[in-house]
């Protein structure tokens, strides 16, 4: 196994620095405190070829890997954005991206793609409900068939980026519950328009990743044209879990930069920081080993979620490896920025001293977009074989 980057993947993370730095710590407090989408710091990422490293060339894409997007968003989110730099990668070249390029139609991919890889439009992926939550298959937003198309009705809750975005991938049943041969059967994806006649959205006030709006959405008879299908009628769902997989690779990797700037900022501080004498705070290892174990379990993570972001794109499985990475460097990530406050003591409850902001970030994805439960479940059940519980 050879860890050595290649030139080119040495440039795209030369190119993701070069972006991060000049959108840098006080930027994203800026964007924090205002609660606005980070719009010139987006518009600089597809500017310099960032958001379409793993989507084709053909549509304006690198045509590379998701071990090259890992890379970028890693990049990125060290220089300043934190975890929230992920949510950028999931809402546009995953949720968008990937799910058309794997599953979208001829007239989608050309018209569509080329858009999301200039950063010409935002998306956004309705999946979540208010009664169904983690539990996916139980979800009630029902798309009936209506001539040619279908009417799409229901309701779903904690979507992110609604706002600043065109385009929705909504997914919904398209066969009632009581006529499917599974609970996994009878679900679809449609590509629709974010303004459009019986689709409404409302704000939820929240804690952190403030800089990307999270809404309650609503579908009141919302008409579904038929070229707006994206992959299988009725037979959705393991498409889905494809895209959602990919998703897990980015939101680790954005957690893995956060980890490392946290980390940064509290040893930067600590080794400026004097109390007892002339000797920095950072000397006693009181604060030493905590930091350090910290940067391992990050760095453990890190390269968890490098194998599965290659395992992706060799064609192999890659869910059990994302989905453990993604628990690993939540959980690390939570450590290592509660961490970093402690080491700058009551500066690092300070708006300006930026830790208290990656914390706030971070502690979403203990629980989002898989909680560590979830996680666990699955890890239990399909790799250790044991029996499942729920």
């Amino acid at each position: 196994m050879d860890f050595r980057l290649s030139d080119e993947q040495k440039l795209m993370i030369e190119a993701a620095r070069k972006v991060g730095d000049r959108f840098g710590l006080e930027y994203w407090r800026k964007q924090d405190a205002a609660k606005a989408f980070p719009k010139e710091f987006w518009s600089a990422v597809c500017e310099a070829g960032l958001c379409g490293a793993a989507l084709p060339a053909e549509v304006g894409g690198a045509g590379l890997g998701m071990f090259e997007l890992a890379l970028v968003v890693e990049t990125l989110a060290s220089c300043g954005g934190g975890a929230t730099v992920g949510q950028l990668f999931m809402i546009n070249p995953i949720f968008g991206g990937v799910a058309l390029s794997r599953f979208g139609t001829p007239a989608m991919k050309a018209e569509l793609l080329p858009k999301i890889v200039s950063g010409e439009i935002n998306c956004s992926m309705a999946l979540t409900e208010p009664d169904a939550g983690t539990n996916t298959l139980e979800l009630r937003s029902y798309a009936e068939a209506v001539g040619d198309g279908w009417r799409l009705n229901g309701r779903k809750i904690w979507i992110t980026g609604v706002p600043d975005a065109a385009k929705m991938l909504v997914v919904a049943r398209t066969k009632k519950l009581a006529d499917c041969k599974s609970r996994s059967d009878g679900l679809s994806m449609f590509m629709i328009d974010v303004e459009r006649k019986g689709l409404t959205h409302t704000a939820i006030d929240k804690v952190g990743t403030r800089t990307l709006a999270s809404s309650s959405v609503f579908f009141d008879d919302v008409r579904i044209a038929p070229g707006e299908l994206v992959g299988t009628l009725h037979r959705g769902w393991h498409e889905l879990l494809d895209v959602l997989n990919t998703e897990r690779i980015v939101t680790t990797a954005a957690l893995a930069g956060t980890g490392e700037l946290a980390i940064k900022l509290a040893v930067k501080y600590g080794n400026e920081r004097k109390v007892f004498g002339d000797k920095p705070v950072t000397s006693y290892q009181g604060l030493q080993f905590p930091l350090a174990q910290c940067h391992v379990e990050v760095e453990a993570a890190r390269l968890l979620n490098h194998k599965a972001a290659v395992n992706c794109d060799m064609g192999l499985p890659y869910g059990s490896e994302a989905n453990a990475a993604k628990l690993l460097a939540a959980q690390a990530v939570s450590r290592a920025t509660e961490r970093a406050m402690q080491t700058m003591g009551g500066m690092g409850y300070a708006t300006e001293f930026h830790v208290e902001r990656l914390w706030r970030d971070c502690r979403l994805f203990r629980f989002a977009p898989v909680s560590e439960e979830m996680i666990l479940n699955y890890v239990a059940n399909h790799d250790l074989g044991m029996p499942r519980s729920y």
